[in-house]
Formats: C-alpha cells, structure tokens, sequence
C-alpha cells in the first residue's frame, strides 16, 4: 500500500500530512456529462423546464460542491480555493449537456477532488431538475482533465 498515500504503514486509512510540501499555485480541470433525449435537451434549450435555468442552477451547485468537498470527502484537506468555474455546454451530439468545471488554489495540496465533486454535482443537479421530463437520463464521463502544480507537476488526459 506503499503508493496509496491515505493508507498508512497498516494499511489504516489516515489523512495525508501535507505540512512539509511546498505552497505552490495549482489547477484542476474535469468533465462530464448527462446524456438526454434530444427532446428534453430542447425543453432545456428553449428554457421551457418548470424548475428554472437549468444550466443556472447546475453551475451554482456545481460551485458550491467544490467549496464543500472536505465535507463530503472523509480524507480531503479544507482548502482555500481562488477560483472555481463550470462550463456548461449543450452537445445535441451526445445529445445532452456536457460540463466542465476548472478549480484553482494557492496551497500544499491539489485540487483534483473539488473539480470532479464540481462536476458530479452539477450533473446531479441537472437530472433534478429535468427528471419530470426524463427519468432515463444518465450520467456518465465524469473525469480528470487536466492538473497543474505540487510534486507530481502536470497531468493531462489523452
């Protein structure tokens, strides 16, 4: 369990001591997706949902996951974040609604989990609000991007 670094020497899971690593700046972007009909997509388009802006509510959820992912994460650090934002994009391709969320911190650990909690919720939060319309959407795609920052310096996804 050497490389699982929230398992210690026992194989007890423990919060990483993250006080002898350095404060640097650090990105974390992920994505996802719900997949949908093409005509609840259209409902969502036109603004014809009876819950609101769809996309509206999804992006503010989303942020405010991010701020709280410590408390949803048993071992993630609370961390101070300088920025978070969601892209949320219709794709009639999918079809459906693709998002995106990019998180930034000046800090001794990353931010890899506030992105993807970003994500999740938003995605959630977006089949709330249209499940009226269509209960067999589903959600899907959700992953790590991009990474920037800390010991393990840059990550990006193929």
């Amino acid at each position: 369990m050497a490389d699982l670094t929230h398992f210690d020497a026992k194989g007890d899971a423990h919060m990483v001591d993250v006080s002898d690593k350095a404060v640097t700046a650090r990105t974390a972007v992920a994505e996802g997706h719900v997949k949908m009909s093409l005509q609840t997509l259209d409902i969502i388009i036109q603004g014809r949902t009876k819950k609101g802006d769809v996309a509206g509510v999804a992006r503010l959820a989303g942020i405010m996951a991010a701020k709280r992912t410590s408390d949803l994460i048993p071992l993630c650090h609370p961390l101070p974040l300088s920025k978070v934002a969601l892209e949320i994009t219709p794709d009639p391709g999918l079809p459906g609604l693709r998002v995106e969320a990019t998180v930034r911190t000046t800090g001794q650990t990353g931010v890899e989990m506030e992105a993807l909690t970003a994500v999740a919720t938003a995605c959630l939060t977006i089949y709330d609000m249209v499940k009226s319309a269509e209960k067999s959407m589903t959600i899907g795609g959700v992953r790590l991007t991009f990474k920037d920052g800390g010991k393990s310096g840059r990550y990006e996804a193929l």
